[in-house]
């Protein structure tokens, strides 16, 4: 009979080691999370705890790498840290993912709309937290991290728009390094005319990928499959953002923006320590928010980077001497309204939409033609390469942010309006409408 309650005893204890160890990426309802205690993702690539970092005495829930943990990738209470180590991270009752204080006041929830009983919170082997329905192993989240980012973008997460639900995820820097409340450098998918991707420093843009022109953003190369990950933008009626996935599986890889104001891409390679920085958002000279001023153009190769587009001229000769050229150029020879045409400029990133028209159902003729009728009309491009092109932009104002890009088969180009007299010296690349 001992033998059998030995036995008896010993299945039990295995039923419980088992259940604990399938649970430990788990947290069920009134289940909690409290001082050291974390989760752990099945694969053992991310954990979720309490953390802290400097002498501020503040702590935050986060994610972090396992093998890598002053790396955090994700916070929850970053606006409201904890004064003390005191936190209690639960499911409640009702079906909401709450942290409460040492006083068990609620500092933060995931304000799950429609909250189901007996749910939990799940961190997947992607570094997504999930709150989900306890018997529902689908992807039909009732709340998701992935949906709320901090500074970090993880293969899988998407930064952009839900345009049926107005959720719009983006990207925003600590403040310091030991402080992960919201920095004031966000990265995010402007939905603006044609979307593309801005990276501000509060109000103040700093890059800016350029325009999607249905190929890829004018401003960088074609969204092709390398190595290291495979980039995909999604833009219909639905959604609109940007996501990547992995390429090589071999390669630990992330994407953040940093409080000084940079967006890269960093990589580990299996069973290295150290992160090697793959590419920064800011990966040379002209990709400098409107480094050439109004009017002017970024070339990469010349010396002076700088260039005024044809026609125009330095609005101070003294400032471009020296290389200042925020002010940009200005025509050289005023536009007559009734004669004149336009200079086609290829291979270049779309100035940035300020002062702008855009009819995406507009044709190649109709744009040109329209853009002429309207003396405001200071340049034209097809807002959609695919094929012949389609789709009409019209700038009113000076031209932000142009830059020449390498030659590609996806070329882009804009068409600048022109007196007839500066159309003459440019025969061979001119396009003329007389009146």
């Amino acid at each position: 009979m001992e033998s059998f309650f030995a036995i008896l005893i010993h299945i039990l204890l295995l039923s419980f080691l088992v259940e604990f160890c399938s649970a430990a990426d788990t947290l069920t309802s009134n289940a909690s999370i409290t001082g050291k205690e974390t989760l752990v993702s099945s694969g053992q690539s991310f954990e979720l705890g309490f953390f802290t970092r400097g002498n501020l005495g503040k702590w935050y829930v986060g994610i972090w790498y396992k093998k890598f943990p002053e790396i955090v990738v994700w916070v929850a209470n970053r606006e409201s840290p904890i004064m003390n180590s005191s936190g209690v991270l639960t499911v409640s009752s009702d079906g909401d993912l709450i942290l409460l204080n040492g006083m068990r006041g609620v500092v933060w929830s995931s304000n799950t709309s429609g909250r189901v009983q007996g749910s939990v919170a799940q961190l997947l082997e992607s570094g997504n937290l999930v709150l989900r329905r306890k018997d529902d192993n689908s992807e039909r989240y009732l709340w998701q991290s992935f949906d709320f980012p901090s500074d970090t973008l993880l293969p899988g997460m998407k930064m952009g728009w839900n345009l049926s639900t107005g959720v719009n995820r983006y990207l925003t820097s600590w403040k310091d390094d030991n402080d992960p409340s919201p920095g004031d450098v966000t990265f995010r998918t402007d939905n603006i005319g044609m979307p593309q991707l801005v990276l501000r420093k509060g109000s103040e843009k700093i890059y800016r990928t350029g325009v999607w022109n249905g190929v890829r953003f004018s401003g960088t190369g074609p969204l092709s499959v390398n190595p290291v990950f495979i980039p995909i933008f999604v833009y219909d009626n639905e959604n609109l953002y940007y996501m990547y996935k992995l390429g090589d599986r071999s390669l630990v890889n992330r994407f953040m923006v940093t409080q000084s104001g940079l967006a890269k891409r960093l990589v580990l390679n299996e069973g290295e320590s150290s992160w090697n920085i793959f590419y920064t958002s800011q990966d040379d000279q002209c990709d400098e928010y409107g480094v050439c001023g109004g009017n002017g153009i970024c070339k990469l190769g010349n010396t002076p980077i700088c260039r005024c587009l044809y026609g125009y001229v330095p609005k101070f000769q003294r400032e471009w001497d020296v290389h200042n050229w925020s002010n940009g150029c200005v025509r050289r020879i005023p536009l007559d309204c009734q004669q004149g045409g336009y200079l086609k400029v290829s291979n270049v990133k779309l100035p940035d939409l300020l002062e702008y028209s855009l009819n995406k159902s507009m044709s190649v003729s109709e744009c040109e033609s329209e853009c002429f009728k309207n003396c405001y009309c200071l340049a034209y491009a097809y807002s959609d390469i695919r094929g012949n092109g389609s789709g009409c932009f019209m700038w009113f104002g000076n031209l932000i942010d142009v830059r020449e890009m390498p030659q590609t088969d996806s070329q882009q180009d804009i068409y600048i309006r022109m007196p007839a007299s500066e159309l003459y010296n440019k025969k061979k690349t001119r396009r003329v409408l007389i009146s």
